[in-house]
C-alpha cells in the first residue's frame, strides 16, 4: 500500500480532468450504499459529525472517513478532516491511503461545476461565490472551466479571509475576482451563485434571485441547517446529486419537505440522470435552477482513482 502525499494530489487533481472523471464515473456501473452519518457531542455543547462513505466498482473499492467539526474555526483549524483508503475490490488488498481533505474540496467544487454545465445558462457571465473556506477557491476555478465568467465576486462574513482568498486567486491569474460587500446586491446581479458556508440559518433569500439564475448549494450538511430560504426553493427547479442523500440529510430540502413546501416527487433529476442525458437539464433562459449536493462517495472514488492511477502506471 502506498501513502500518497498532498503534493502529489495537488499535481494531479486538475479541474478539467476531475470534471471528466466525475462525468465518466456517473455514467459507469458502480455501487454506493447510503453513507453512515453519526453525530457526537463536543465538550462545548456543539455537535461534530462522523461520516463513513464507501463506494465500489468491479475493480476498486474506496472509503472516506470524515470528521466535520463546525466550531474548529474558533481554534483556527479546518472544519473538515478526512482520510481516504483505496482497495482492490476483488482481493481486498489495500492499495493506497491519502489525505482526503484536498480530494473533498476539489471533487465538491467539480461536482458543482459538472451540475452547472447542465443547469447554468450558456451565456452566464457573473459568478458569485459565498464563503471563504477551503472549497471556495476551488469553486471559482472549477466553475470557470464550464462557463466563461467576465465577473467573479466573493462574499463572506469574514472579510479578511475573503480578501486573502481573492488575493490568492488573483495570483493564479483570476484578475476578474473582486469582493462583494453586500450579499443582497451580489445575489441580485449574479447569473450563477455557488454557496459553501456552514450557516445554520438561510442567508440566501428567494426574493433576491433573478430569473435565469443557477443556484448551487453546498454548505448544509445536516437536516436542520440550510443556506437558502423557502422562497428560493419554491421558485426553483430542483436538482440533486442523489435523492437518497440530499432529500434527507440536508436542511435545504428536508425542512421544506417536512413543512409541505416541497414535494419530493417534483425533484427534476440527479447527476446520473443529467450525465446520462435522461434529463436535459435547464429548459429555458428564465428558469431558476437549484443544485443541492450532499456529497457522494462515488465522487471521492473518482478523485482517488484519478490520483492513484496517475502514479501507479
Amino acid at each position: 500500500m502506498i501513502n500518497i502525499d498532498n503534493k502529489t494530489i495537488d499535481s494531479v487533481l486538475k479541474y478539467d480532468k476531475m470534471l471528466e472523471a466525475l462525468r465518466q464515473i456517473f455514467i459507469s456501473k458502480f455501487n454506493m450504499p447510503v453513507r453512515h452519518h453519526h453525530f457526537y457531542n463536543r465538550a462545548d455543547g456543539s455537535d461534530n459529525a462522523l461520516i463513513l462513505m464507501p463506494a465500489w466498482t468491479d475493480k476498486y473499492l474506496g472509503c472516506k472517513q470524515v470528521i466535520v467539526a463546525p466550531t474548529n474555526s474558533n481554534q483556527n483549524l479546518p472544519a473538515i478532516h478526512a482520510l481516504y483508503t483505496l482497495f482492490d475490490s476483488q482481493t481486498g488488498v489495500p492499495l493506497a491511503i491519502m489525505d482526503a481533505s484536498k480530494l473533498t474540496s476539489v471533487r465538491t467544487a467539480c461536482t458543482s461545476a459538472l451540475a452547472a454545465s447542465y443547469l447554468a445558462r450558456k451565456d452566464a457571465e457573473t459568478l458569485l461565490v459565498i464563503g471563504s473556506g477551503g472549497v471556495a477557491k476551488h469553486l471559482v476555478q472549477a466553475h470557470s472551466v464550464v462557463r466563461n465568467y467576465k465577473k467573479i465576486y466573493i462574499w463572506a462574513r469574514n472579510k479578511e479571509k475573503a480578501g486573502e482568498l481573492i488575493e490568492g486567486l488573483r495570483n493564479t491569474g483570476y484578475n476578474n475576482v473582486t469582493l462583494a460587500t453586500d450579499l443582497q446586491q451580489g445575489i441580485e446581479s449574479a447569473d450563477v451563485i455557488s454557496s459553501a458556508t456552514l450557516s445554520k440559518d438561510p442567508i440566501i433569500k428567494g426574493e433576491w434571485i433573478k430569473e435565469g439564475t443557477h443556484l448551487d448549494l453546498i454548505g448544509s450538511h445536516t437536516p436542520y441547517t440550510r443556506e437558502a430560504d423557502d422562497d428560493a426553493i419554491k421558485k426553483s427547479s430542483i436538482f440533486v446529486d442523489s435523492r437518497e442523500g440530499a432529500l434527507h440529510e440536508t436542511g435545504e430540502l428536508a425542512i421544506p419537505i417536512k413543512t409541505g413546501i416541497l414535494d419530493p416527487n417534483t425533484i427534476k433529476a440527479n447527476l446520473v440522470e443529467l450525465c446520462t442525458e435522461m434529463h436535459s437539464g435547464r429548459q429555458n433562459q428564465k428558469e431558476i435552477t437549484v443544485f443541492k449536493s450532499a456529497g457522494l462517495a462515488i465522487e471521492d472514488l473518482a478523485a482517488a482513482l484519478l490520483v492513484y492511477e496517475s502514479i501507479a502506471k
